[in-house]
């Protein structure tokens, strides 16, 4: 299984990475890779980028070395009902959108809430992938989870970083399993990230698929493998750049 995507990267304007969306375009190019996301944090992480610039990323040509460039977010789910630190008027014109829970703009909670807050936040047609919802941080109920990403057309992602002995989300790894197992079971997309915060890790997507192939995750599934699958889905999502031909210059 090789994967041709990573959807989760994240540039020197996240505040706490190191490489530019050049940087990135480069690495994966030298990687094999056909298409990346930038998926900078949203403005209400701590060292973030302003709004301004999540919205200006149309300037991004679309190709840069022959890797097309997805521009997108991750935005910080901010409190039980799902809200988002992204305004619809940016959201509706990203390429792609990750919602994640991160402590320093959400205060974990019990079960019910947080998986109400990842459930309300999946009820928002723009966004398109759930971000590293295995992490332990923040308990819920998997199989709710799963079920809501199946009613809205959501995408889960299994995070590289979040498997790895020292990641960020350190003790991920049977959640990530289970919730896996479950989007196996019904049917439910899955997508690989690296969240990567510098270039040398972009596509670096090792472990999940390790666990993926333990589990006989159906490739069909799979979005990091064919990027003409992915463009069908955020064409269904009603993504502006996959519904309209454009003539943005590539470099």
């Amino acid at each position: 299984m090789r994967s041709l995507i990573d959807t989760h990267c994240h540039t020197i304007s996240s505040g706490h990475a190191y490489s530019t969306v050049q940087e990135y375009a480069r690495e994966a190019n030298n990687k094999g890779l056909q298409m990346i996301a930038i998926t900078d944090h949203g403005p209400e992480m701590p060292g973030g980028p302003h709004i301004f610039h999540i919205a200006n990323q149309r300037v991004i040509p679309e190709k840069i070395y022959g890797v097309e460039i997805l521009k997108g977010v991750e935005a910080n789910i901010m409190n039980c009902e799902g809200e988002l630190d992204i305004p619809e008027r940016i959201l509706k014109r990203l390429d792609l959108v990750i919602a994640s829970l991160h402590d320093v703009c959400i205060t974990p909670g019990s079960i019910e809430e947080n998986t109400k807050a990842i459930c309300k936040a999946m009820e928002n047609d723009y966004i398109d992938i759930i971000g590293h919802s295995g992490n332990p941080m923040y308990p819920i109920d998997k199989e709710q989870i799963v079920l809501k990403a199946k009613e809205t057309n959501t995408i889960i992602e299994i995070n590289n970083s979040s498997l790895k002995h020292k990641g960020s989300r350190a003790g991920s790894m049977d959640n990530c399993y289970e919730i896996a197992k479950l989007c196996k079971d019904h049917g439910v997309k899955i997508v690989l990230g690296s969240d990567a915060h510098i270039s040398f890790d972009v596509g670096k997507l090792d472990v999940a698929t390790d666990m993926l192939s333990k589990i006989g995750m159906p490739e069909n599934l799979i979005m990091n493998l064919d990027t003409k699958r992915l463009k069908e889905y955020l064409t269904k999502k009603g993504k502006t750049r996959f519904m309209e031909s454009t003539n943005v210059p590539t470099v």
